[in-house]
Parts: C-alpha cells; structure tokens; sequence
C-alpha cells in the first residue's frame, strides 16, 4: 500500500535517531493529546478514517481543482453518514479527532465552523431550532458572507444594506454597488443554499450598524440560483484548491423578519429597532473563529512543516564535516538545527497558547449566554487579533523556511510543503488582516494604559502594566539565559517599554494640536510592534507556565523546557534592537545569550525526531513523500512521481507541435 514503508522497514538513518531518545515518546503522545485516553480514542478514530478509501489522499496532487472540490464533497457526506453510523455525538472528541484526521480535505469548513456558530451565537431559541438542525444534516449548506469585493477587516465600511419594510412586514436587502459583492466567502461558490449575510441595518431612515440576516440563495428543490441573486466561483488562489470560495450579488431580495439574527437585537413590526447589550456582540463569531483558525488550522500546518523537514533532514546527507569522511545528515548542520528547531520549538509555544486562549474563549461565551455579560469580550477581542497575527505570520515564515531547507525536493507539491504553506499563508488575511489586528489590539493596549495611569483595575493580559519596570538584565553568564524568569522579564520589559513609549507619543501629538486621528495613523508603525511585544510576551510567560505545570512529569519536562528556552531567546535574538535600545541586555550579554541558544540547538539535535514523532500524525495525514514516518523518501519520491498523468497519457505537444520538426531532424542524420 502506498502509505506503507517501500522496503517493508525503516530507513537505518531515522531508526538510529528513535533508538537515541532522552525521553519516552509515548509520554509526550499522551501529553499533548491530553491523556492517554485521549490518545487511544484519536488513534482509533484514525484507524476508522485511514481504513476508509473514500478518505484515502492518495495522488491527490495530481487532482485537478474540480475534482479536489468533488472529493472533498464526497468526504464531508460521507464522513457526516459515518459519524451518525458510529453514534459520535458533538461533546464528544471523536468528531474532533475525525475532523483532525482529514485535515483540510473536507468541504463545508465554512458552514460547520462559521454559519452554524453564528446562528448559535447570534440567533435566538427558535431560530437555533429552526435552522441548526437543518445545517447539521446537509438538508442545507451554508456559508458566511461578510467580505466584500472592496471590504475587508473594516467592518463599518460595508456597504451591502437591510432595510426594513413596515409595509411587507420584511427586510429588503442589497448590494449597492461592484465593490460590496460579497467576496471570498467559503463554500458559496457551488454549494451554499443559504448565507448569514452581514450588512448595514436600516430601521425609519436611521443606520443601525452590521446585522446578520440568513437568506436563501439556492433553491432546496434543483439548487438553481434564486430571483435576486447572482453567485458563482471567483476561480484559481494560491492553494485552497477544494474550497468553492464564491462572490454573491443580492438584487432586491426580500428576507423575512424573523431571518434577522435576534439574540441581541430586534426590530419590531412597527420599525422600531431594540438592542440589547453592545454592538460588539455583533461580532463575536469572528472572535472564536479566529481562535479556531489558530488551533484548527494554523499551527497545525507549521507541525506537518515540521515533522516532514526534520525527517527528512536526516535522512537527507550531503557535504562531509571531517575531511575524508562520508557525507552527514543535514541536521547535523548547525545552519540546518538553527533553521528548523526554533521553528519546532514555536509549535510547542503556540499550542500551549491555543489551549490557553480557547479556555478563554469558553469562560468568555459562558458568561455572555448565562449572564449577557460582555465585561471579557475586548479583552478576548484583543488577545485573539493580535495573536492571530503573530501567530499565523510566525507560522507563515515558518512552514517557508522548513520547506526551503528540504532544498529541491521541498519544491515538489509531492513533498506536502507547498501544499502547507499556500493554506496557512492565506490565514495572514482572511478573518482579519494582520496589520489591521495588530492596531485593534494596540487600540485595547492603548485605552488599558490610560486607566493604569488612573490607577483603575486592569484586565489579566495587561495587569503586567501595573507591575514594577525592571532597568536591566541581570545575566552575567549564558547559562543565566536558562532561567525562565530572567527572559520571561526581559519580554516584559519590552513591552511595558514600547506600550508606555506608543502612548507617550499619541498624548503628545494629541497635546500639540494634531487630530486623533492623524496622530494615530502617524504612530501607526510604532504601535503594530508594540502590540507584536505584548502578544510575544504573553506566548512565553503562558509556555514557561506550561513548562512549571510539569514538574510531575520531570522527563518530558526537561525537553519541553528546553523548547521554551529556545523560543524565547530566538525571539529576543529576532529582536535584539528592541532590547538594546535603552540599554536592558547589553550587547555583552546578546553575545552570551547567542551562545545559548546554539548550545540549546545541539542538544534538541538528539531528540528532534523523537519530539516530532510525538506529534503522532500518521503518513496519509502529512501525504507527504519525503516526510514518511520509515523515512524512505527517495523510493517514496519516485514512486509517487510514476502516478503523474503525465506519465501515463499520449503527450499532444508532441503529437500537435514536436513532431514535424523530429521527422525532419531524422531524415538528416
């Protein structure tokens, strides 16, 4: 089978690397699963997706974008028949565990992580009962329209509008103009019957901001487009190749009343519009969508990266250390370990921050469903903008930088790399550009440093505001750089530093006349780095929390800490002008923490393919002919290769263009 070793065995050069392990990989399997149940109920979830060939990725690289879409079709009914088949219930983690499996060659990722979300987020009661039960079972599909042709991140810019109608007892609802086309939104393109479509609530002539309607697109009966509407495929992106991202042009269409969204606001028969709570709950379903984005999608395309390039370069030799001798594996290159662990210790840090902020994001939603109580919301706002930015531009350069260091091969779609890198890039724009998320964290950093000036409460994320300002480091050798608390500080310091010197600048423009809003546009620069400082500084005051939570399981802590060691000094070392600038770390003391550092490399060297394993994603899930776990790349590369249709079917070229000008070469020689 091809998910299985080519020579029966695993490759002498990866199994020498298991045998050397500091640690037993199991424990770190059942670890990050969250218990060895965990483990043994994803593993037979696994066993049930990888033994289903409707499942199966084989020579998938070789599927035309039509045919992605159709298989990914495929899979999403079938595996919804098999979850029902098996008796899999949604508080349960096997959907969870089947969803992890397939990864992303599933269709309806929009309509299961984002229409039904908000129809249970924003909806009341009966629309819930109404209308979930319908998306659960496929009798609908639907999808999230609120990206417009020229509207992205500025929510307020959109111009598709809902007027109310007293007369007809409904909302008429329009796109205006080409640039609010509702663009990009997955699962439109050729499968979406209904959309909640979010646009400009008119009421009596007045604005009343962004609202989401659910309206009927496609008809339930022959999926015909319906009177008013026009939708389609916007065609070829970078990857994505099985999403049906579509636009939608809505003409006059007449929605009902109750199809207005009305857990927080409503609009009566007589016109009159009533809300309850804050506009910002309006956009709450993009607040736990980027939070899903980051566990769901993004660090786990920079884990793949990971797992395949680490494998891969020891399997991979080339060019001898000691003159004379054979050639070594390319990880026993420093330049290839300081390319490729920082970035494996970067997924350790932002899985340990995903489970953070989704236990936030759980705390947030409970108390806005059992006491409308919003009091968390900006925070959970601020902290998922910024770190979806961090995170997904972090993941971005990361899963480049492993597929360059697998050279050529890394180049082939065959490799997984590409495939990786053209899905996660994508996220550094969708649901919130990452600029634009920086500055709404910097807003939040900015309001929150203003009350610590009053000396008012400060939220969790920014009470390190109110704590002391340390002046200097206090490292006088490189193994000082080990200690948690002196680089946890030194992340800190940044921060309070760059917030405290972005809020210097803004009152003072303010002070010598300039408008708020030139001034802030004037500081704009300076205040994306200052929310990049405070979102880095609490990735890694959450990972060293992580790490001093396993002081029970000292074995795997030691590796983990190590991991945490090496993401924080990478990221000072990425940053030393931040800490040089007014003196913190010297340039003495950056010299001794780059040692560090590197002595960190060589000892993760040991254990990188062993920390990799503990990932525990089976071949079919990477699809990846270099990254196999029996670490036989090159027979799987030139297995593989022999399936391109190319390969296979009568070349036309040659038939149509070549062979007249060989003909007449022949005659001549």
């Amino acid at each position: 089978m091809w998910t299985e070793s080519v020579c029966g065995a695993v490759n002498p050069d990866i199994d020498s690397e298991r045998k050397a392990a500091s640690f037993d990989v199991e424990k770190l399997v059942n670890f990050l699963d969250g218990g060895a149940e965990r483990t043994r109920i994803r593993r037979s979830v696994e066993r049930i997706i990888n033994n289903d060939p409707v499942f199966s990725q084989e020579n998938q690289y070789f599927l035309t974008p039509t045919e992605r879409y159709e298989a990914a079709v495929k899979a999403s009914v079938h595996l919804h028949r098999k979850i029902k088949e098996l008796g899999w219930t949604d508080d349960g983690p096997e959907i969870q565990f089947a969803f992890r499996t397939i990864g992303n060659n599933l269709a309806f990722r929009t309509h299961s992580g984002v229409f039904m979300p908000t129809i249970i987020g924003l909806g009341t009661d009966a629309q819930i009962a109404k209308w979930i039960p319908l998306a659960k079972n496929y009798q609908i599909i639907g999808t999230y329209a609120q990206t417009e042709l020229g509207h992205g991140t500025n929510l307020r810019g959109l111009e598709t509008t809902a007027t109310f109608d007293t007369s007809r007892q409904d909302f008429l609802l329009n796109t205006p103009k080409i640039s609010s086309i509702k663009w990009w939104p997955g699962d439109l393109g050729r499968s979406a019957t209904h959309a909640v479509v979010l646009a400009q609530l008119y009421t009596k002539g007045v604005c009343h901001g962004m609202h989401a309607f659910i309206v009927q697109i496609r008809s339930l009966v022959d999926h015909s487009t319906l009177p008013g509407i026009k939708v389609g495929d916007i065609g070829p992106k970078l990857a994505f190749e099985q999403v049906d991202n579509g636009y939608l042009i809505i003409q006059n269409v007449h929605v009902p009343r109750e199809n207005m969204l009305s857990r927080y606001s409503w609009v009566t028969s007589d016109g009159s519009y009533i809300k309850q709570g804050s506009d910002r709950i309006n956009y709450i379903s993009m607040v736990f969508t980027r939070i899903q984005i980051l566990s769901k999608e993004v660090v786990p395309a920079l884990t793949k990266a990971c797992i395949i390039a680490i494998r891969y370069s020891v399997v991979r030799r080339q060019s001898e250390l000691k003159p004379g001798e054979k050639d070594v594996k390319i990880l026993d290159h420093q330049t290839q370990q300081q390319k490729l662990l920082p970035q494996l210790a970067a997924t350790f840090a932002f899985h340990f921050m995903c489970l953070s902020i989704e236990a936030f994001g759980n705390q947030v939603n409970l108390q806005i469903k059992t006491k409308r109580n919003l009091s968390s919301l900006p925070e959970l706002h601020a902290l998922s903008a910024g770190l979806k930015a961090l995170m997904s531009e972090a993941c971005s350069t990361g899963v480049e930088i492993c597929r360059r260091a697998c050279g050529g091969h890394g180049y082939s779609m065959l490799s997984g790399l590409p495939s990786l890198y053209g899905w996660v890039v994508a996220s550094c724009t969708y649901e919130g550009e990452n600029t634009v998320m920086l500055l709404q964290t910097a807003r939040f950093l900015m309001k929150y440093l203003a009350r610590e000036y009053h000396g008012e409460p400060l939220p969790d994320s920014v009470s390190y505001l109110s704590e002391p300002f340390s002046l200097h480091c206090s490292a006088k050798e490189k193994t000082d750089f080990f200690k948690p608390f002196l680089y946890t500080e030194a992340y800190k310091h940044r921060a309070q530093r760059l917030i405290k010197d972005s809020g210097d600048k803004l009152q003072s423009l303010l002070q010598s006349g300039i408008e708020q809003y030139i001034a802030w546009n004037i500081t704009s620069v300076q205040l994306a780095r200052t929310a990049v400082a405070h979102c880095h500084f609490v990735v890694v005051k959450n990972f060293v929390d992580a790490v001093e939570r396993l002081k029970l399981e000292p074995e795997i802590q030691q590796v983990i800490k190590r991991l945490c060691d090496l993401y924080a000094l990478t990221g000072i070392l990425a940053n030393a002008g931040d800490f040089l600038c007014d003196g913190y770390i010297t340039g003495k003391q950056l010299d001794l923490l780059s040692s560090s550092q590197l002595d960190l490399l060589a000892l993760l060297r040991k254990d990188a393919v062993s920390i990799v394993d503990a990932f525990d994603y089976p071949d079919q899930q990477l699809n990846s002919a270099i990254g196999g776990y029996d670490g036989y790349a090159y027979q799987r590369l030139f297995e593989w290769a022999q399936k391109a249709p190319s390969n296979t079917k009568v070349n036309l070229a040659y038939e149509k263009y070549l062979k007249p000008h060989f003909q007449a070469a022949q005659a001549k020689l």
